[in-house]
């Protein structure tokens, strides 16, 4: 087989297409010929803080495509054959400690890139460390043993199905940790494609009212537009309108029965979760925030009898629930799936992805094989 190329981020805002010998493909591995590979948005922060340390990577996690090549060790342990079409999640768990046992494989040791160096982690981990093809921006991608796996239907588009991630963490948020039910109302605080996903979650749950803010600017209107297509009742610009005013009135001055904080930027949108939470009510967090808190009266949570919660990733359950829902067509999904860029245009992606390339961007994805 010729070389396979991939676009290899070297430096902050740089990124290269290199080309990579065809590795040697062990009894317990095997090899995934990409079909396409969503832009997550946590590539964009990562893009501008590049770790030199690492060296040259690979970035992209959110893949789906066909097993190329599977040794016969994998076969078993996989459970999947050569020919079939996957999507793959980022994290590669031991597959023995409690929290991989219990399910909460996310919480692994082995998948804390951050604290534990030395980790693999797809989307995350140097060409250096053999045999290099650990991301998704690439027309290969090396499946370790501890791979994990999730079926796609045949005739789901690419683009929807690189959506398994993002939608599975709104399953994950809206759903399996925050527990939304029949009638109950929900703030989602960001319409980007996490707080999109979070939606299609609640409305899927039954939510008797979700209510999603974003900022003034026209692709923050856009996506507040599309949040109503997929069955937000209610969106609220921050802008022009009180946010906690409008949620009282909304609401009859109940508040909320579960606020997700999907907004990107600083973290004055932790407070105002905070805020917008009835007693008893229930505050996810769902993003890095970069800075501290600003001060806040703490009594509050004791005083309201609030439950805060930060959260990390996708669950396996929450990330099938999401292909479910994807397959259902349901909603108009397709509308999240806003570019799709070629191999040597991954600089683009990312910028786009940031705010700073293509306009109207939701979800981005590249494709290796243009």
């Amino acid at each position: 087989m010729a070389a396979i190329r991939a676009a290899v981020s070297t430096d902050i805002r740089r990124t290269e297409v290199r080309e990579f010998a065809m590795p040697e493909i062990p009894p317990d591995a095997g090899l995934l010929r990409v079909e396409l590979c969503g832009v997550c948005g946590s590539d964009w922060p990562y893009y501008l803080n590049y770790p030199k340390s690492k060296g040259p990577l690979i970035l992209g996690h959110e893949t789906v495509g066909r097993i190329a090549q599977l040794g016969p060790d994998a076969a078993r342990r996989f459970g999947v054959k050569e020919g079939d079409r996957v999507a793959l999640e980022e994290y590669l768990p031991c597959g023995h400690c409690a929290y991989c046992r219990g399910g909460e494989f996310r919480l692994c040791d082995e998948t804390d890139t951050l604290n534990k160096p030395g980790t693999v982690r797809y989307g995350s981990t140097p060409v250096a460390q053999s045999p290099g093809l650990w991301g998704g921006y690439s027309e290969y991608q090396y499946l370790h043993p501890n791979s994990v796996f999730h079926r796609v239907p045949d005739n789901l588009p690419a683009e929807l199905a690189t959506l398994a991630l993002p939608l599975g963490n709104g399953v994950e948020w809206a759903y399996l940790q925050g527990k939304v039910g029949a009638g109950e109302c929900i703030v989602i605080q960001g319409p980007g494609q996490q707080g999109l996903a979070c939606v299609v979650a609640a409305r899927e749950a039954g939510a008797g009212c979700i209510i999603v803010s974003g900022l003034g600017t026209p692709t923050d209107a856009r996506r507040l537009a599309l949040a109503k297509r997929l069955g937000a009742h209610h969106t609220i610009n921050v802008d022009a309108q009180d946010l906690l005013g409008t949620v009282s009135g909304l609401t009859g001055g109940a508040m909320a029965d579960l606020v997700i904080d999907c907004a990107s930027g600083g973290p004055w949108t932790v407070v105002s979760a905070i805020r917008l939470a009835r007693k008893g009510g229930r505050i996810l967090i769902g993003g890095r925030k970069g800075r501290p808190v600003p001060e806040f009266d703490a009594d509050i949570l004791f005083t309201r009898f609030l439950t805060v919660k930060g959260m990390r990733g996708h669950s396996y359950h929450a990330v099938e629930l999401g292909l479910q829902i994807i397959a259902s067509r349901k909603y108009p999904l397709e509308e999240m799936c806003s570019h799709t860029f070629r191999l040597d245009a991954v600089d683009e992606a990312l910028r786009t992805v940031g705010g700073e390339g293509r306009p109207d961007a939701i979800h981005c994805a590249v494709n290796p094989w243009t």
